[in-house]
């Protein structure tokens, strides 16, 4: 291991291995953070391990130890960044955090969470989002002499606080005073002086939510990291919410209210894991209900309903019990394979597909298809999948999304940022189907994705289906 940028900030450099394969196409990053009555650096390392779906870059922990916060961070998956590493005792105090870039480059500047040592406070951030207003903000900052080690936006929040702590007695006031100047999308866990806080955005974009342990309480990104500690979920952090996490329970304080609910949809398509509850909504239920009402909107006849492994499963599902036609097990994927969706190029994209999916000839060949998948992006992937198909004797191939087309960029914290990248940009159905050469292809609609989440549309951040944004973004003119 060596440390670097601090004495409390330990980078784990991982022998031939500064990036892995897995990035983004986004929302995600995770985030945790315990307080309990036992040592939490291998839980911190544990509940990770269990949001590593959201992220495949990098992975780190603070945790409070001696009365000094010490983080280990570094690239890689988190069996990998932590692997051999022995965690000094602490004081059951911490946050973790595993990363995909969108704002910040894959680096080991860029892993989290971040530290910074001001005065008597010593901080660390972890966020998952992303804020549209850094570049103003950090041009500000620098403007007025501050410097800045990393591309990250988080770094412009950490520099925030720091700022307002220098001014403030109060933590709390301080951070009230911080994000209050944020545009965007963000859930932060953050540990000041062995207190642990996490914060979510005013318009909730990111999930977060809090849980009890048999040992205390903490927070995370989803309800299923309290399932696999053995807790349980207590409720999801209200948009606009400071809570403070201790080893008793929590505290919450509001640092804004009134404003528009606005949930990421891709949370319920495709980030969160399907045993997650997310607002009330069980994501499993949610899925299944998308492929129910694809099947009632876009029908066609077929021999078997086949899943695009692993996200597409719930929605195939959904759709095969609807239309009564066999769901079939017709690509077997290779569970050692990073999400290929987040990953960082498209080459790398579609040479990972070549190990990652393999067709079951016996179960595809003089069949009739129906491939139902949770999205398509740029179009490459689904192409060589529908050409997996046909070479392995597929008779047809119709494709069913259980989403509506993406056509906008997303600048609240998916990889997602010119629409020259999205196949459904400037086409049709017809003239996307025709492309990724299936006999048809058809489309959830934007009522039906609403119908399914069950929130309601005034509750749904949508802007990547509609270019409309529950915030204002600088330079979209859409």
């Amino acid at each position: 291991m060596l440390p670097t940028k601090g004495a409390h900030t330990v980078d784990i450099r991982i022998q031939g291995s500064e990036v892995t394969a897995g990035r983004n196409l986004g929302e995600s990053c995770g985030i945790v953070a315990l307080a309990e009555r036992i040592p939490v650096g291998y839980r911190l390392v544990q509940s990770l391990r269990i949001l590593q779906h959201r992220g495949q870059e990098s992975a780190g922990i603070s945790v409070f130890v001696g009365g000094r916060t010490k983080t280990m961070r570094g690239m890689g998956l988190v069996n990998e960044v932590f692997s051999g590493v022995k965690l000094e005792r602490d004081e059951g105090l911490g946050i973790g955090h595993i990363r995909y870039s969108t704002a910040g480059s894959s680096a080991i500047e860029n892993a989290q969470p971040l530290y910074a040592n001001i005065g008597r406070y010593e901080i660390s951030v972890g966020h998952n989002g992303e804020i549209v207003n850094a570049p103003a903000l950090r041009e500000r900052l620098e403007g007025r002499g501050y410097s800045f080690s990393t591309n990250s936006d988080t770094e412009v929040i950490l520099k925030l606080l720091s700022i307002e702590l220098s001014k403030a007695a109060d933590p709390v006031k301080a951070m009230k005073a911080s994000f209050l100047k944020l545009v965007g999308a963000y859930s932060l866990n953050i540990l000041i002086n062995g207190r642990v806080f996490v914060v979510r955005d005013p318009n909730g974009i990111r999930p977060l939510v809090i849980g009890e342990t048999e040992y205390g309480y903490g927070a995370a990104s989803e309800s299923v990291v309290f399932d696999q500690l053995g807790g349980k979920t207590i409720r999801d952090v209200f948009p606009g919410e400071i809570v403070e996490v201790s080893k008793e329970g929590f505290t919450s304080y509001r640092f804004s209210e009134g404003r528009k609910e606005a949930h990421c949809m891709f949370e319920y398509v495709y980030f969160a894991r399907p045993d997650s509850v997310m607002e009330g909504r069980n994501i499993f239920d949610v899925r299944n209900m998308l492929g129910r009402i694809l099947a009632r909107e876009s029908p066609v006849e077929g021999d078997c309903v086949v899943p695009v492994p692993d996200s597409g499963r719930s929605h195939a599902m959904g759709y095969a019990e609807e239309s009564g036609i066999p769901f079939t097990e017709g690509l077997i994927k290779n569970r050692y394979v990073d999400r290929t969706f987040i990953m960082p190029e498209q080459s790398g994209r579609e040479n990972e597909l070549d190990i990652k999916l393999n067709p079951v000839r016996e179960l595809i060949s003089g069949k009739r298809v129906i491939l139902v998948d949770d999205s398509i992006i740029r179009g490459n992937t689904m192409r060589k999948i529908v050409r997996m198909l046909r070479n392995s004797g597929a008779r047809e191939v119709h494709v069913r999304i259980a989403s509506p087309p993406v056509r906008y960029p997303c600048y609240l914290g998916i990889d997602m940022k010119t629409k020259e990248q999205f196949i459904a940009a400037n086409r049709s159905e017809e003239e996307i189907g025709k492309s990724i050469g299936a006999d048809s292809l058809r489309y959830l609609s934007l009522e039906g994705l609403v119908k399914a989440i069950g929130l309601g549309r005034g509750k749904l951040c949508l802007g990547c289906l509609t270019g409309k944004y529950p915030v204002r973004v600088p330079g979209n003119h859409l």
